[in-house]
């Protein structure tokens, strides 16, 4: 297994831990899902800056989706995550949970509760 590393963010110059401890105990970029590689030439990006990232990639592909297509996309298809990321599945609204689009996305399909966000 590779060695933590301390790296510097491409995008803002913050240092950070980067890389996998164990089989068990992957980076804590792994917890995002698999959705964009970095440029060539860029270095990974601080959780910040990666979470932002992968929120406005995700927002530029949720913004393709209609209920027509929504059964046919590629974020049901993705490897399943154990917990939820803030921001990115949900956001908090006077202390309740509302989920994303691609939230529902990633299930696959609709649930028939009437969510805010149904892509579908």
């Amino acid at each position: 297994m590779n060695a933590i590393k301390v790296k510097q963010c491409s995008n803002c110059g913050t240092n950070f831990d980067c890389g996998d401890v164990s089989e068990e105990k992957k980076c804590w970029c792994n917890d995002f899902p698999p959705i964009f590689n970095l440029s060539e030439g860029a270095d990974c990006l601080c959780p910040d800056c990666f979470k932002n990232s992968c929120a406005i990639k995700i927002e530029e592909y949720v913004a393709t989706i209609s209920p027509e297509n929504a059964l046919e996309n590629k974020a049901k298809d993705l490897p399943k995550t154990t917990y939820l990321i803030e921001g990115i599945d949900y956001y908090l609204e006077n202390g309740n949970y509302v989920f994303k689009a691609w939230f529902h996305l990633k299930r696959g399909s609709c649930c028939g509760n009437g969510c805010r966000h149904c892509p579908y």
